[in-house]
């Protein structure tokens, strides 16, 4: 080969490595945001990124379109190793058409789709976008249509991950939607179907980018997004720290890493962490992150229907996801939010097989209008339906309350819980003392003289017998009462006993989620 074609070459390489050009670079950079390329050098293993469709170009010459003066399109596509397993990504550069989508974008999109899912591999997409390139018409919303499409079929083949780290706004917003997590920038990236402008225009509403679609909005109120970074530094290295607990396909299990925590560690700080007062609230991350491995959780939504922890640990070097009432909020009760979010968790966990283990300490499901005009039973039901749909192994702990249909729906052994443990201080029951005594024995207590002593002699006697865990022992339904600092031990031996579980669902098309 000629000298003059490999400097043709290398000039072309140079050019295209430069995006948009350097001014472009320049304005990036002044709004805290790096470039398309440099976030997938961070992104992967050093110098394991390979780069794809690098010189393909846009087809489009109208509007001014054949006069732009870059090369290549206004993403970048590759594939390379995160921890050295293969990953592919996309990454939108912004500095090109505003990172806009057109017809040659989104087939480097669907391309890269279509490969990650043939060999196995996680897919990440990087966004940064305008939105649709009006110039190409319909063709840039047949590339969205592709891409949904795939987001749909891959879904639950590979582990598919978006991050916003810039504008997504429209119809844009749908791909990382039908992805399994959400990543968002705090102060620079934003999702909205219809801008600011537009909503003012219609509907006379006056709202900042950043509280309409911002990362804190997501993450907290809309409940859209999953997690939430400082910065794109950290964004990047949560994307790579939640890879570590997720396969890289649905034929696989996570990988294992060894365990340098010791599996048969007591914990005697658990011995006296229930309160003695039942509706005395504590912390459950205090049960949480001493029985996992070197205390490291990655929550999931943890800004998000915060009555229910979600999140991802190891526990002996392998990958669980953890679904637990949290006491400290709302009593712990489930309502709407955390039907939504438990079942969205335990949906993912199964579909790359990852075992669940769920603590539980929940008085019911929360009481009001607001709840039950906005379809609380609808929503309560899928987390009933995806722990009973859920065939990885599931292992259950129950602190202190479980009940009625709130116990039932945090994976009890009627839902398919494989191993169901319960601490002395655990109540299984259809509901509280109180409550109970007060419907069942309340003509004694309206004939009794002495109404309050005999009404506290009544919820003491029905406490002594039912508030216990011992009449589901009885019925098979908890397998056994443990004492709390022996948990750690107790958790690892179910799950290396459930290590070879099977279990196949009815033969159908699919279920009908209660959506």
């Amino acid at each position: 080969m000629s000298l003059d074609k490999r400097e043709f070459l290398q000039k072309k390489k140079e050019k295209l490595s430069m995006g948009g050009g350097a001014e472009r670079i320049e304005k990036q950079h002044a709004k805290g945001k790096m470039t398309a390329r440099e976030r997938l050098q961070l992104l992967f293993d050093e110098g394991t990124f390979i780069e794809i469709d690098a010189f393909v170009k846009n087809r489009c010459t109208r509007f001014g379109m054949d006069k732009m003066d870059f090369e290549g399109e206004s993403v970048v596509t590759g594939y390379g190793q995160i921890d050295g397993r293969v990953v592919y990504a996309y990454s939108q550069d912004f500095t090109i058409t505003g990172g806009s989508l057109g017809e040659m974008h989104a087939a480097k999109i669907v391309k890269a789709m279509d490969s990650a899912a043939k060999v196995g591999a996680p897919l990440v997409g990087l966004n940064d976008s305008g939105g649709a390139r009006i110039q190409e018409a319909v063709d840039a919303l047949n590339g969205y249509g592709s891409i949904f499409y795939r987001n749909s079929i891959y879904s639950g083949v590979i582990p598919q991950i978006s991050a916003i780290m810039g504008p997504c706004a429209g119809g844009a917003v749908y791909s990382p939607a039908l992805t399994d997590f959400i990543f968002m920038v705090d102060k620079t990236s934003q999702m909205f179907i219809t801008g600011p402008q537009v909503i003012k225009t219609v509907t006379g509403e006056i709202v900042t980018s950043e509280d309409l679609g911002g990362a804190m909005t997501h993450n907290s109120i809309s409940g859209n997004a999953h997690f939430m970074a400082t910065d794109e530094h950290q964004c990047l290295a949560s994307i790579r720290n939640l890879l570590k607990y997720l396969p890289s396909n649905s034929m696989e299990k996570a990988p294992a890493t060894e365990c340098l925590d010791d599996i048969n560690r007591q914990i005697d700080e658990l011995d006296d962490l229930i309160p003695d007062n039942p509706n005395k609230p504590y912390n459950i991350l205090d049960v949480i992150l001493p029985i996992i491995d070197n205390g490291e959780f990655m929550e999931y939504q943890p800004y998000f229907a915060t009555n229910l922890v979600t999140g991802y640990a190891k526990i002996n070097g392998k990958s669980v996801g953890i679904v637990a009432n949290q006491p400290n909020v709302m009593a712990g009760c489930l309502d709407i939010n955390a039907g939504d979010k438990g079942a969205r968790f335990i949906r993912t966990c199964d579909s790359f097989n990852i075992p669940l283990l769920t603590f539980v300490d929940v008085p019911g499901f929360l009481p009001g209008t607001n709840q039950e005009y906005g379809g609380i039973i609808r929503h309560g039901a899928k987390l009933l339906y995806s722990y009973s749909e859920a065939t990885v192994p599931k292992v259950t702990v129950i602190t202190r309350k479980a009940y009625g249909g709130a116990y039932l729906a945090m994976c009890s052994k009627s839902l398919g819980a494989d191993m169901v443990f319960a601490w002395p201080s655990a109540e299984v029951a259809v509901m509280g003392s109180e409550g109970a005594a007060n419907i069942i024995f309340r003509n004694d207590i309206a004939k009794a003289e002495n109404k309050a002593e005999t009404k506290k002699k009544i919820i003491e006697e029905y406490s002594a017998e039912f508030a216990t865990p011992y009449k589901a022992a009885e019925r098979g339904f908890v397998d056994d009462v443990i004492e709390p600092h022996s948990s750690r031990q107790r958790i690892i031996d179910a799950l290396n006993m459930l290590e070879g579980k099977r279990q196949k669902l009815p033969s159908k098309k699919h279920g009908n989620l209660p959506l």
